[in-house]
């Protein structure tokens, strides 16, 4: 019976409700339809806003560990420590195929061109159509840097449930079909885009410059230098750019390059004195910074889901570290010595002299003394500070008699020869090795840590942007294209802008400029930004420098294609010697930690990413990628 009476209960709700026109014509309350969207600029922008946040990347603020899969770091963490230990990569390293982004993308361009955003300002209405196909052509970029030629598709594509999906299939374009389309992109949206230095998080008209200058180098050195190695290409052209396309593309690269450069838009960062320190600012200050161009931007909250980057709180020193965390990226010694002296040489850390003896210094900064001021605005060196506070990064007492005393607990104590009280005798920063978040290389990293208190927090974390774009690569951009058209004397007075900022006097001359030069600027200017991987890739150096020998520290660092497969560190030590004039003094010594146990090595396979057997399964279209 109470069953009956609830059938019928139902069926006169039911009935009611049907017979109740205003009821049906009731607008959802969970749902936005078109209509009430694309007529909204607010609601658009979020909806766009949505597509920026998740723009690929492969080393960023969300990934300290990335960084330590090549020279320029060693992980101090210990569930990553066997980056130090494989050989190789996999072939599927990097890969990245994300057509349900692609296809978010292209319907967000179909809604912005169609009927229902006519009631928009026509100028708001171009500038979302803009931002759109500038996510497309980045989403592109990020596919064929990895992936090579990938299939172009330019609409939203939809299954008719016929049975038969082949009409949805599509081969894979060349790769130099996929660049050009990028830079025609890039080129069509310039003027829809607004030209204001101001605006960081969304596409400009300098980002689209920006970006081109980069695409096109990448195109460039691809025809260039992937004539070295043939076996890198398939016969259909989706992997390989024919060298005869080389000078366009770098025409194209310088003339996008010199275009903002010229417009007077952006200019280099110089607001601090201490050219170190400016160097850092770049990448924390975000009141009228007018070399960044393009940013991924945070709050700075309580949220867990990514409204706050990690970085500082992953990397702080320990010994200042605002929570149980921190030290977890340390700079290499491979890095570090990259960084020229002021006078324009290069030099290597000497610890000994040729006799053998130790180099003695009254304070462990002076090891760095003299060098380019980006060194100090990259890494965190010993003797240096970091919020104000002086760090303890000192391996331990070296002895006269040439033993070591040390500890394997941040400033563990003990007693020295000849006395009975315990004294320090490690810093409270490390180095110890194989204990994580200590500088197992003797350094921390400086770029990108915010200096602001709670930024080492779980509980805040920081609100730093992550820097895309920046008018310093595009001057390197414009010296590289330059060179390679045979203007090094061109190149030369734009790597100089550059190079005086970090505090170089003596302009370097056209006869300076080589190929090594062009590497090395990136190298040490770039660093810790993103781009390592794929400059080894585009210059075909990456098989060279990582070829899996376990090679010892170059003592060429200025060398493109020197061999650097290991991590290794240096160590400053107090020396011990009581009644000496070198008692209390410093002391290096170079170290290869622990941990590093493996040699890298980058196959042919590796220069393009495998495209896994579920996708080339349900496109029988898709080539497989060469190598592999």
């Amino acid at each position: 019976m109470k069953k009956i009476l609830y059938i019928l209960v139902i069926l006169v709700a039911f009935n009611w409700g049907c017979n109740d026109e205003d009821f049906l014509d009731r607008e959802p309350t969970d749902i936005l339809l078109d209509a009430q969207v694309w007529n909204d600029e607010a609601l658009i922008l979020s909806v766009v806003s949505d597509l920026y946040f998740r723009i690929p990347e492969y080393q960023s603020a969300e990934g300290w560990w990335n960084f330590a899969d090549f020279d320029e770091a060693f992980a101090s963490n210990f569930g990553d420590y066997w980056r130090h230990k494989n050989n190789d990569w996999g072939y599927g390293e990097w890969s990245l195929w994300n057509y349900d982004y692609i296809r978010e993308i292209n319907l967000f361009i179909q809604k912005a061109e169609s009927d229902l955003t006519n009631e928009l300002d026509p100028a708001v209405k171009a500038r979302f159509i803009a931002e759109g196909r500038f996510l497309r052509a980045n989403a592109y970029f990020e596919l064929v840097k990895r992936m090579g030629g990938v299939p172009l598709i330019l609409e939203p594509l939809e299954y008719d449930f016929s049975g038969d999906a082949s009409y949805l299939q599509h081969p894979r374009a060349k790769e130099a079909e996929v660049y050009d389309f990028i830079l025609s992109e890039l080129d069509a949206i310039k003027g829809d885009l607004p030209n204001d230095v101001n605006i960081k998080s969304r596409a400009t008209q300098g980002l689209a410059l920006a970006m081109k200058a980069r695409v096109a180098i990448y195109a460039a050195s691809i025809a260039k230098y992937g004539a070295t190695t043939p076996n890198v290409s398939l016969p259909g052209g989706e992997v390989g750019i024919a060298a005869n396309l080389a000078e366009g593309y770098y025409n194209q690269a310088l003339t996008a390059a010199k275009e903002l450069i010229n417009s007077g838009t952006y200019s280099l960062y110089n607001k601090k004195e201490d050219l170190s320190e400016n160097f850092a600012n770049i990448f924390i200050d975000k009141a009228n910074n007018s070399e960044v161009i393009f940013v991924r931007d945070y709050v700075q909250s309580e949220r867990w889901d990514g409204r706050a980057n990690q970085w500082t709180l992953w990397n702080q020193p320990w010994s200042g570290a605002e929570d149980l965390e921190g030290g977890r990226t340390n700079p290499s010694l491979n890095l570090v010595q990259s960084f020229e002296m002021l006078d324009n040489s290069f030099a290597t850390f000497q610890t000994t002299t040729e006799e053998g003896d130790y180099i003695f210094f009254d304070d462990p900064i002076d090891m760095f003394a003299g060098r380019d001021a980006r060194l100090a605005g990259t890494v965190i060196l010993p003797g240096s500070k970091f919020k104000g506070k002086d760090l303890d990064i000192w391996a331990g007492y070296q002895l006269a008699d040439g033993s070591i005393i040390t500890g394997d607990e941040f400033g563990q104590r003990k007693v020295l020869p000849g006395s009975e009280t315990p004294v320090q005798v490690v810093g409270f920063d490390g180095p110890i090795d194989g204990r994580e978040f200590s500088a197992q290389s003797g350094f921390y990293v400086r770029k990108h840590m915010d200096v602001n208190t709670g930024s080492g927090q779980r509980g805040l974390k920081s609100d730093r942007w992550w820097v895309r774009y920046r008018l310093a690569e595009t001057y390197l951009i414009a010296a590289e294209a330059a060179f390679e058209l045979g203007n090094a004397g061109e190149a030369a007075g734009y790597m100089n802008t550059v190079r005086s900022r970090a505090g170089f006097t003596t302009d370097l001359t056209a006869d300076d400029i080589t190929f090594d030069r062009i590497v090395h600027e990136r190298k040490v200017e770039l660093a810790f930004e993103g781009h390592q991987l794929w400059d080894m890739k585009r210059w075909r150096l990456a098989h060279i420098v990582f070829n899996g020998e376990q090679a010892d520290l170059t003592d060429q660092p200025w060398k493109a294609d020197e061999v650097s497969t290991r991590v290794f560190g240096l160590w400053p030590y107090k020396y011990y010697e009581p009644g000496s004039e070198n008692d209390g003094k410093w002391i290096f010594k170079q170290v290869l930690p622990g941990q590093v146990t493996g040699a890298d090595r980058f196959r042919l396979g590796n220069y393009y990413s495998f495209i896994n057997d579920g996708i080339r399964n349900n496109n029988p279209q898709i080539v497989k990628n060469p190598n592999q």
